[in-house]
């Protein structure tokens, strides 16, 4: 199914003409309302009138996070204060926040987005969608729930955490959707299959719509397994617009990126130069419709690839590969490089544990550690107690073999590793304390 067919299917020619169209327009805006932007253009050696369209994007300087957060809290905000309706904020757990303002025009922009991805997944507005993401300044609460919204679906606002009430009302009320984490889901799953007063066959879920961190194709089976659905990613950032910047189709088989909305590069994070179709770099992202606060050619550390080959789906927007890791996540042990989304693939593959990992690298005598703690299922780890050697064994060479060095495996009892109804965290790097 499709939300907007004749935005979706744009013969690619007709799309570029638009892009071209909206790119003109964007930087022109951008550089009369934006200090930031007048400034950077100018040391650059670029107007406005040099780009002519789409091909001159390359022409254009690079935004960065440090960036926004140089111009903390409104500085990069094209639109006057009166003319922003919301404004949603990162974490900074490294920093100052990152705050985005919307403008009702951006709004609409961000729940048509939502709305296209919803769609492909299969919802209509007979569907209940519980919402369990974060509401706040997180954007995938309020984000989800707006696309949702819009298609007339009915929403259950759940937010994230109360597992045991989430599991109650998705029920007791006939939820049909789930929108959350990842690792939330998973973390649903497993309290539904432990629990005493649930049973998988009391739900009606149908199909998932999960994002906010980068997740395995092993752990796409394990939750399609687990909840009996069709799981599929959203993609989104905050300083892009939230979720519904880009969601998979019914084949599963990538990502489609709004290119309307917004226009995907794909440079090497070294040398900043665009690669060639096909090539796995960093993701670049240009906003050709916001009002509030566009970015241009903002560099997202997300590393991943573009497939311009046509859909089985009919859909033209390019598609975007899973995201391998981001080059800010990226952990450089022993001089290798190493992403948690490779340690997961890994794990998910041994049917004994239940995805829950945290790894910790710390540097001893100049010389980097690396622990990997893997919980098992609950009904193997009993059943196991006196052979993990052999797990062990098996999971300390097939990682070895993917990222080229040996980690210290232990295998731990399930729920020894916290939880957390938001993003998972993985990593515990003692090195930078």
């Amino acid at each position: 199914m499709m939300w907007n067919p004749e935005m979706e299917c744009m013969p690619r020619p007709e799309l570029e003409r638009l892009q071209s169209e909206r790119l003109v327009k964007i930087v022109k805006y951008t550089y009369d309302n934006v200090k930031f932007y007048h400034d950077r253009m100018d040391f650059a050696g670029v107007k406005p009138s040099d780009i002519k369209g789409i091909e001159d994007i390359s022409k254009l300087p690079f935004m960065s996070k440090q960036d926004l957060r140089d111009y903390y809290p409104t500085g990069t905000f094209a639109a006057p204060l009166s003319e922003i309706v919301r404004f949603h904020a990162s974490s900074g757990t490294t920093g100052k926040p990152i705050v985005a303002g919307y403008t009702q025009h951006d709004l609409e922009c961000w729940s048509e987005g939502v709305a296209r991805c919803l769609t492909a997944y299969g919802i209509t507005k007979e569907d209940i969608v519980q919402v369990a993401y974060g509401y706040g300044l997180f954007t995938g609460g309020l984000g989800a729930h707006d696309g949702a919204t819009r298609i007339g679906c009915s929403v259950l606002p759940a937010s994230s955490g109360n597992t045991a009430k989430q599991l109650m009302l998705m029920r007791d009320l006939g939820v049909t959707a789930l929108c959350c984490t990842p690792s939330y889901a998973l973390f649903l799953a497993e309290s539904l299959h432990k629990s005493e007063d649930f049973k998988l066959s009391d739900m009606h879920l149908k199909a998932g719509a999960f994002g906010a961190e980068p997740w395995s194709e092993n752990m796409r089976a394990e939750l399609e397994e687990k909840l009996g659905i069709k799981a599929y990613d959203i993609y989104g950032l905050t300083e892009v617009s939230g979720p519904g910047v880009g969601g998979e189709c019914e084949c599963q088989d990538g990502t489609h990126i709004w290119e309307d909305m917004f226009f995907p590069e794909i440079i090497d994070p070294q040398t900043l130069k665009p690669l060639p179709h096909g090539d796995q770099g960093e993701l670049v992202f240009t906003t050709l419709t916001k009002e509030g606060m566009p970015v241009i050619r903002y560099r997202t550390r997300d590393l991943t690839s573009l497939n311009y080959a046509p859909c089985k789906c009919g859909r033209t927007a390019v598609r975007m590969n899973k995201i391998m890791g981001r080059t800010d996540d990226m952990l450089i042990i022993r001089g290798v490089n190493v992403f948690p989304t490779q340690i997961e693939s890994v794990i998910m593959e041994f049917a004994e544990c239940n995805g829950q990992y945290l790894i910790t690298v710390d540097r001893v005598d100049n010389t980097d550690t690396f622990r990997l703690d893997i919980e098992l299922r609950s009904e193997c780890y009993g059943d196991m107690v006196g052979q993990f050697q052999s797990l062990i064994k098996a999971i300390t060479g097939r990682i070895s073999s993917v990222i080229g060095i040996k980690c210290d495996v232990h295998v731990v009892e399930p729920n020894a590793i916290e939880r957390s109804a938001g993003k998972a965290k993985h990593v515990v790097d003692l090195r930078k304390i």
